[in-house]
């Protein structure tokens, strides 16, 4: 489907003709979204974050319904270029109080939901990824990024501090110093740099970063859901567990996981020589 800020039209593939807004499809146990505002470095407008908000609310349902993993890309040269200062200028102006309602409105809610997937979610960069954009792409567990990829938080230049979850989101990934840095100078860092900090997962030639996220989002569709899902709800509680309680749920969680056809299947292949074919449950 195509997801247009209002109510859903018919299906669209990947990559194909869609409407300004953002393009939804589900595919073999995969997910995608797709940011499709190509003349505006898919900027988010209230139509798109509106679109968007709807998207992942869909996704969160269908996780429940056979979906495995997702991945969010974006349609031109660039992924996200973050919130529509035009739109922002206009709100200063002529309603100044309303002008910060998307954060309790439309960007929290996006980004509470997207954390939240049980699934393994995928980003696929290229181009330009700042401010929300790169709040959006730090929701991700996997980041695939072109080589011409280009990140900043850009908060400070606009005079403001950060929002859509970047500073904590680059703290719990590059540490509290190199974050200071890149949100107190703004500072610009490329796709290789990003790597390097172990940000992105993979670094791909320009305009092949979404072939290959949907590379990387289909294989683990096809892998063991349930230890997805365990995986991540460890790695949520991992940074602030003592070690004697991270532990013990890992134990629980091991046995739990113990019981399922996938595991069976698992060693089952593993002495037959031949690669397991998990279900997903």
């Amino acid at each position: 489907m195509a997801v247009t800020g209002g109510a859903p039209t018919d299906a669209q593939e990947p990559g194909g003709p869609a409407p300004y807004g953002v393009a939804y499809e589900v595919t073999d146990g995969v997910a995608v979204i797709e940011l499709c505002g190509p003349g505006s470095g898919n900027a988010l407008d209230a139509h798109m974050r509106s679109a968007l908000l709807m998207a992942a609310r869909r996704l969160t349902t269908d996780t429940a319904r056979g979906v495995r993993a997702a991945l969010i890309t974006a349609r031109g040269s660039h992924f996200c270029v973050g919130q529509d200062l035009k739109e922002h200028a206009r709100l200063l102006n002529t309603a100044p109080e309303a002008a910060f309602a998307n954060l309790p409105n439309d960007y929290n809610p996006l980004l509470k939901e997207l954390h939240g997937l049980p699934v393994p979610l995928v980003v696929a960069v290229e181009g330009a990824c700042v401010g929300a954009g790169l709040g959006i792409a730090l929701c991700a567990d996997l980041r695939v990024a072109a080589e011409g990829a280009r990140f900043a938080t850009a908060f400070t230049g606009l005079g403001l501090a950060s929002d859509s979850g970047v500073a904590r989101g680059l703290a719990r990934q590059l540490g509290p110093s190199r974050t200071a840095g890149l949100m107190l100078l703004g500072d610009r860092f490329s796709a290789q740099d990003a790597e390097r900090w172990g940000l992105v997962h993979r670094v791909v030639a320009d305009g092949s970063a979404t072939a290959e996220g949907l590379a990387v989002a289909r294989s683990l569709a096809g892998g063991p859901t349930a230890a997805h899902r365990e995986i991540k709800a460890l790695l949520r509680s991992a940074a602030n567990a003592p070690l004697p309680a991270a532990l013990e749920r890992e134990a629980v969680i091991q046995r739990r996981l113990g019981a399922t056809e996938d595991h069976r299947e698992a060693v089952t292949a593993f002495l037959e020589r031949r690669s397991p074919a998990f279900r997903g449950h």
